[in-house]
């Protein structure tokens, strides 16, 4: 095997390190370094942390501690087998005081250093807070209903599918991802949008679960580095019917039980499933809704017949029984005036 000899201590060996035997190396060798003190910047109100003038979102505090510490030390390039450890100790809200241990090897030999070092937490407004205070948008999202106003539940499950949408977006680091401001009107809402894309998937998660369509329309804002600014409004409209709600189509009175792309029912007279598609009920008639359906006195049952007054003349009228009926002489039962006369409702989900 052929040898050399060490320029710095002159002794004869088989391979140089860095221009050095191994015995001259390892006296000069340091295995980690990190700074004394160091920075963590975090957004006093979100909580995400300044990486490289990119904020990012993370966890608890003591998370971001220990990144800011994994992130400023530097261990030897030519060591293997590096296992570190790092224990925060908090001094105050604003400081931790941070031991690091650290092994690995190198030469075939096992080193073992500690290091500590300090991390003081600076507390400022991250950029998505700071859009958000400042009212920034690049979409509006309104939230109508289809010749109608939407209710209550209609627009708490919208704004709840909103912000889990938003919520899903900025875990993956969309910091444009926020709602800045919104409006409830009497039809409905606006929502302002940091960005146009989050409008897009929200608009699109609202219509595959409540049905509905949208439209978008943009206008321009002015120019930035040479470049037009646009601004997005999405039209969103829930759909005309809502679950319970009894419609007349095409000579059937159908109650709604689902309504999206796809429309479920029940006709009331016969019970049979109705499926269709929402473009085709343009043209159907809202009736009533279950809940403010008219109750009337269910006076005999005989075989397929009922005998019920009239609730508004009070005279006794005969009427089929619906599908599934359960009700018994001398109470009351729901029934909704059509074309057709007067028909019962057999009992169901409010």
């Amino acid at each position: 095997m052929n040898s050399t000899i060490c320029p710095k201590c002159g002794n004869e060996t088989y391979k140089l390190f860095q221009g050095r035997c191994k015995d001259c190396f390892l006296e000069n060798f340091t295995l980690a370094e990190i700074a004394p003190v160091l920075h963590a910047r975090i957004c006093a109100s979100c909580g995400a942390r300044n990486v490289k003038n990119k904020w990012v979102n993370y966890g608890k505090l003591e998370d971001i501690v220990i990144h800011t510490a994994e992130d400023a030390l530097f261990v030897h390039e030519m060591v293997d087998n590096i296992e570190v450890s790092i224990e925060p100790r908090e001094l105050t809200p604003h400081m931790y005081k941070v031991h690091i241990g650290v092994d690995a090897t190198l030469l075939d030999e096992l080193f073992h250093q500690e290091l500590e070092t300090e991390v003081r937490v600076l507390r400022e407004s991250c950029d998505m807070c700071s859009r958000i205070s400042g009212g920034y948008f690049e979409a509006i999202l309104q939230i109508r209903g289809t010749n109608r106003i939407p209710s209550k539940e209609e627009m708490t499950e919208c704004i709840n599918i909103a912000n889990n949408i938003l919520e899903r977006m900025r875990s993956k680091g969309d910091r444009l991802a926020f709602i800045s401001n919104s409006l409830d009107i009497k039809e409905g809402a606006d929502l302002y949008i940091g960005s146009s894309n989050a409008g897009r998937h929200i608009c699109k998660e609202i219509v595959s679960r409540l049905g509905g369509n949208f439209n978008e329309s943009e206008s321009l804002q002015g120019r930035k580095e040479g470049k037009d600014v646009y601004r997005i409004t999405f039209s969103l409209r829930l759909p005309k019917f809502m679950p319970h709600d009894i419609i007349e189509h095409k000579g059937r009175v159908i109650e709604v039980k689902k309504f999206g792309k796809n429309v479920i029912g029940t006709d009331i007279e016969t019970g049979a499933r109705f499926t269709s598609t929402a473009d085709s009920l343009k043209n159907a008639k809202l009736i009533a809704k279950r809940k403010d359906l008219q109750k009337t006195m269910l006076v005999a049952i005989e075989n397929d017949d009922l005998l019920v007054l009239d609730p508004d003349s009070y005279e006794t009228v005969t009427i089929r029984k619906p599908v599934m009926f359960s009700a018994e002489a001398g109470t009351e039962i729901p029934v909704v005036k059509t074309e057709k006369g007067l028909l019962a409702v057999a009992e169901g989900p409010r």
